[in-house]
């Protein structure tokens, strides 16, 4: 192998890797911020049992807040994101685009960077 595609195969890595770990931050974040603002009529109608149900568009705008709260529609373009909720549980799957700083040819110079979080709002 040749030490300048090497370089720029740890380079890359690095890079994702690091992008991944900022990303994973956040949507373990938003997710956060979801439960915490577990609400709506389930809530009110039916009480809290063990565990406390979630809006889903209560969910939804709690993740737009917090992610436009902490800059990361500007730290990340292209940031794109998807909240879904199952009874008690939260997941936030955010996705963003990287341009790699190295780009040998025929490899691509941009790839994308997935990260997921979930909470569950147990009432103790």
């Amino acid at each position: 192998m040749y030490p300048g595609l090497l370089t720029a195969m740890v380079v890359d890595a690095s890079v994702a890797y690091l992008r991944r770990q900022s990303v994973n931050g956040l949507a373990d974040g938003g997710a956060l911020a979801a439960a915490d603002g577990a609400q709506g009529a389930a809530l009110y109608e039916g009480g809290l049992g063990e565990l406390a149900p979630l809006d889903p568009v209560a969910a939804r705008t709690a993740v737009d807040d917090y992610l436009s709260s902490t800059g990361a529609t500007t730290a990340f373009p292209g940031l794109a994101w998807q909240v879904s909720t199952t009874g008690s549980i939260v997941t936030v799957r955010l996705t963003t685009p990287l341009d790699l700083p190295l780009d040998p040819a025929g490899w691509a110079d941009t790839t994308t960077v997935t990260a997921t979080g979930s909470a569950v709002v147990q009432v103790s």
